[in-house]
C-alpha cells in the first residue's frame, strides 16, 4: 500500500502519525510524510525593511519542519517497507491532493485540525477540503488505535466501495467490524393534520418505518455476510433515527475507534462530493473516520 501522511506540526497531525505508527501495514508498503509551506508573500512594506525578515522566517520554518519529518521517518521506519518525506510549496489542501495523485496513494491520513485560525473546529478547513477532493480514501485521525470498526452502509455505490476496502485491505484482516444500517423515516408532525386523519397518517408512518427497517436490516446482514465470506470478523446491526447520530452512537456503544463511511448515500445529488451523513459523522468528533469516494460518472 502507498500511505500518504499530512503533517503540519499540529496536535492533529501528531495524532495522524501516531495512528499510522500503530497500524500493521502490509509488507512492501510505502509511507510518505508530506508537509506543505505556502509561498511567502514578499512585499516591500515600510515596516518589513525589505524581504530579509520574511525569508528568514521561512527558512526557520523549513528547517523546523524538515527536522520533524526526519524524526517521523525514523519512527515509522520498519523492515519490508520504505518511508520518506516531501516538502511542498503550495496551498495546503491543493498540495496534499496533488501529492496524493502523484504518489498514487491508497490512503491519505490527515489530522482533524491543523494550525488554522479557529483551532476549536472539530474539522479544520484544510481537512475538509482534502476529504472533498482527494483522489483516494481519506482517513481523518482522531485516535491512535485501530482495534474495532463501525461500517455504515445504506446499500449505495459508495457504501459498496467502502465494503470493498474493508474486505481487501490487509489492515482490517483481524479487526472486528460492526456493519450498521440506519432506518431514517421522519415522524409526521401533528400540526396541520386534521384529527380525523392523524390515525391514518400514523399508520402509514408505522408501515413505512417497518419497511425501512426490514430493508436496512437486510442491507446490513448481506454486507456482514460478504465480509465474513472474505475472511473478516463482522456482524450486523439495525438502528433507527438520524443516520449520522446513530452511526456515532453505535461507535461509542461498541467501543469502536474508527467509522468507515461512503462519501455519498442513496439520497441527494450525486455530484455533491460529500453527503450530509458523511459530513455530519466527520463533524461529530470522538472517533477516526475513513471516507471512501467513488468517482462521479457523467
Amino acid at each position: 500500500m502507498n500511505i500518504l501522511i499530512a503533517y503540519d506540526g499540529s496536535a492533529g497531525a501528531a495524532q495522524a502519525v501516531a495512528l499510522t505508527e500503530r497500524i500493521s501495514w502490509p509488507a512492501g508498503s510505502k509511507i510518505r510524510v508530506a508537509s506543505v509551506i505556502e509561498p511567502t508573500a514578499l512585499q516591500l512594506l515600510p515596516w518589513t525593511m525589505g524581504v530579509a525578515a520574511p525569508l528568514v522566517l521561512e527558512q526557520d520554518a523549513i528547517a523546523h519542519i524538515e527536522a520533524d519529518q526526519a524524526a517521523i521517518v525514523g519512527r515509522l521506519s520498519a523492515p519490508q517497507r520504505t518511508v520518506d518525506a516531501v516538502l511542498l510549496r503550495d496551498r495546503p489542501a491543493s498540495g496534499l491532493v496533488d501529492q496524493a495523485r502523484k504518489f498514487a496513494a491508497d490512503v491519505l491520513i490527515i489530522g482533524s485540525r491543523g494550525h488554522g485560525p479557529i483551532a476549536a473546529l472539530l474539522l479544520g478547513s484544510v481537512s475538509a477540503e482534502v476529504v472533498d477532493h482527494a483522489p483516494c480514501p481519506v482517513l481523518v485521525a482522531r485516535r491512535s488505535s485501530l482495534e474495532r470498526v463501525v461500517f455504515a452502509t445504506d446499500g449505495s455505490d459508495t457504501a459498496a466501495a467502502a465494503e470493498d476496502v474493508l474486505a481487501s485491505w490487509p489492515i482490517f484482516a483481524s479487526v472486528p467490524i460492526r456493519v450498521v444500517s440506519v432506518a431514517d423515516v421522519v415522524r409526521p408532525w401533528s400540526t396541520g393534520i386534521a384529527p380525523t386523519m392523524y390515525t391514518q397518517v400514523l399508520d402509514a408512518y408505522a408501515k413505512d418505518l417497518a419497511e425501512a427497517q426490514a430493508g436496512h436490516l437486510g442491507v446490513a446482514r448481506e454486507s456482514a455476510k460478504r465480509l465474513v465470506d472474505a475472511g473478516r470478523r463482522a456482524d450486523a446491526e439495525l438502528r433507527k433515527g438520524d443516520a449520522a447520530a446513530e452511526i456515532i452512537a453505535s461507535a461509542q456503544e461498541s467501543g469502536a475507534d474508527l467509522v468507515v463511511v461512503g462519501s455519498r448515500g442513496q439520497t441527494g445529488v450525486k455530484r455533491i462530493v460529500l453527503g450530509s451523513v458523511a459530513r455530519n459523522v466527520l463533524a461529530a468528533g470522538g472517533v477516526s473516520v475513513l471516507v471512501i469516494h467513488r468517482p462521479v460518472e457523467d
